[in-house]
């Protein structure tokens, strides 16, 4: 089993801060609302081409893209994208009770056909009603996970290529199909803490995706999961969700963790735990038990930082350290049965080019990866790093709140 690595897009805006949506309210789409925050990037296509590019050229499988008020369209962003990249694929997060199951059905098989099948499907059914009322769902928490569960089955029953009716207590299909089914079908990744959650993941998906909590934490997570696949006669496959912070140097890594933490004054990180503390999912309210809204002791395991989540809903934790100690963290999650990692960094340009340049090294002579010729090979060195990163060897400063 071959580690899968990933990287992230961030379309509701990037910068060289934590403070992330809470620094700017419309996700920094309009420059002109985030020009107060230092070192907020807006989201243009132009900047997201570059990470894609970059990520494409360090030997990312994927990039996940995110869904949500605060962030631009994945569907339309990433297809775009497909157009300035070659292999990359893309990991298109969407919430089904917003679209018809036919309908992404439909729409999954002509991105297949657009990109030449470079496809992932997130599905993320939405663990805060706020959010999901604005687009027009009110049911609650466990509904919506019963509804998730209609949606797949329907999505997959569609691909089959024959006329497939469906009658749910959600959906009610009558003759569903795609005209031409997507070519290869797209890999289904799903994440859920919740009891809710877990049988649906059992039933359905090709990926479960838990965020990065502790190791002896995402064992039990992986046992229960696999357990209930087994159930249902299937096999799931395990992904994790992570920022990173790597260095030549851990002493270097934990001085930028350092200083994005000092970038953080209490009333932002109070503000935002207020925030997410309201939030119905349970992955969230584990990444918040995980420091408790308290900058003390955020190491919760070896190189496993918490301060991510002070001000950030979703993944709350990064791998923090040198390249070798990076490795050797995923290395652990790989040997409990972790195959796909998707990874960020803030700002997610520089991060990428720290990763794939240290640590992706660093789990190739490990074996880890699959063989293949590198991906910088051929790229001309600058002090001992390609010339195509930015700046050389990127920096981290810290800026903003």
């Amino acid at each position: 089993m071959s580690v899968h690595l990933h990287w992230f897009l961030p379309t509701g805006g990037d910068g060289r801060t934590l403070v992330d949506r809470h620094a700017y309210t419309d996700g920094g789409i309009r420059r002109d609302r985030i020009t107060p925050v230092s070192g907020v990037r807006a989201p243009d296509i132009e900047y997201l081409a570059q990470i894609a590019k970059a990520a494409e050229q360090l030997g990312f499988e994927a990039v996940l893209t995110p869904t949500g008020t605060w962030c631009e369209d994945a569907w339309l962003t990433t297809v775009a994208l497909t157009q300035v990249t070659e292999r990359l694929k893309f990991l298109v997060a969407f919430r089904p009770g917003v679209i018809s199951p036919v309908l992404a059905a439909q729409m999954a098989a002509t991105y297949q056909r657009i990109s030449r099948g470079r496809l992932l499907l997130n599905v993320v059914t939405g663990g805060d009603s706020t959010e999901q009322r604005r687009f027009g769902d009110h049911l609650d928490h466990d509904r919506r996970y019963a509804r998730t569960d209609e949606f797949l089955q329907i999505v997959r029953g569609v691909w089959g290529g024959r006329p497939f009716d469906f009658q749910g207590e959600h959906y009610q299909v009558e003759g569903g199909l795609t005209a031409l089914p997507p070519d290869p079908l797209p890999q289904i990744f799903f994440g859920g803490s919740s009891a809710a959650a877990g049988p649906v993941a059992a039933r359905n998906v090709d990926v479960y995706l838990t965020w990065g909590e502790p190791p002896g934490e995402v064992k039990r997570k992986i046992d229960w999961i696999r357990g209930l696949a087994e159930k249902e006669g299937r096999t799931v496959r395990f992904g994790i969700r992570l920022h990173t912070i790597s260095r030549d140097s851990s002493k270097e890594a934990w001085a930028t963790a350092g200083r994005l933490l000092d970038d953080l004054d209490p009333e932002t990180v109070a503000a935002a735990q207020q925030a997410l503390g309201k939030s119905e999912s349970v992955g969230q309210q584990r990444m918040l038990a995980l420091h408790g809204g308290s900058r003390d002791k955020l190491e919760i395991s070896p190189n496993l930082w918490a301060g991510v989540g002070l001000v950030r809903g979703g993944a709350g934790t990064a791998l923090v350290g040198s390249h070798a100690e990076v490795a050797d963290r995923i290395e652990e999650y790989h040997s409990l049965g972790i195959e796909h990692f998707v990874l960020s960094g803030y700002p997610h340009l520089e991060e990428a080019y720290w990763f794939g340049e240290g640590v992706r090294p660093e789990l190739a002579a490990r074996g880890l990866l699959d063989a293949g010729p590198d991906p910088l090979d051929g790229v001309p060195a600058v002090n001992g790093r390609p010339a195509s990163a930015p700046g050389g060897a990127p920096l981290l400063i810290a800026g903003g709140r």
